[in-house]
């Protein structure tokens, strides 16, 4: 695919029909975008020319997807995080989302701490409950068995080892705290 910027000549307007992202001028199509060109043969006797910024369409955050994000900060009333991956697809852009206490797991919701679930740098599985908007945050929860926190880093530095659904522990100084931990399905672990 080739690249151009804006006002690349692209070819003649009698070799190809002007689609998107580019315009005519003087009988030349010129690009008016930065980004790859593309010809298209749609059933006519000339191609279609147009410019198009990305190959490939952005990935966004569904309703009912399983995200994996990094905690970025957490307060009494919900964990802030920046989205990931939506499944095993890598974000290209940086999307925020928050799990609030009531969503963090499915029983004794008035009896969650955040802090007893989550601390900044956690990595957790979770899923969007509703979608968010470019001011506003996508809403996840962590109210399934297989939700929660995946990885986690002590205070000194080593990867945590879950031992129940509620802690994990410092392999350096069996030093235990309290996490909202993830069983971790099968399919998810690689070898």
């Amino acid at each position: 695919m080739k690249l151009c910027v804006p006002g690349d000549k692209l070819c003649s307007s009698e070799d190809c029909i002007p689609g998107t992202g580019v315009y005519l001028r003087h009988g030349y199509i010129y690009s008016s975008l930065a980004g790859y060109v593309l010809r298209k043969n749609e059933g006519e006797e000339l191609p279609v020319i147009s410019v198009v910024r990305e190959t490939e369409t952005q990935l966004l955050p569904d309703v009912g997807a399983i995200v994996t994000c990094k905690v970025t900060s957490i307060n009494p009333r919900f964990a802030k995080v920046h989205i990931l991956y939506v499944g095993s697809t890598p974000l290209k852009d940086r999307f925020r989302g928050t799990i609030r206490k009531e969503d963090v797991r499915a029983t004794e919701k008035d009896k969650v701490e955040t802090y007893k679930s989550f601390r900044p740098g956690d990595i957790v599985l979770a899923k969007v409950i509703s979608l968010g908007d470019v001011q506003s945050n996508y809403l996840l929860t962590t109210a399934e068995n297989e939700l929660g926190v995946v990885v986690a880093h002590s205070e000194a530095g080593a990867q945590m080892v879950p031992i129940s659904w509620c802690e994990m522990q410092c392999p350096l100084t069996h030093s235990k705290e309290f996490r909202k931990v993830a069983r971790v399905q099968p399919e998810y672990l690689q070898a």
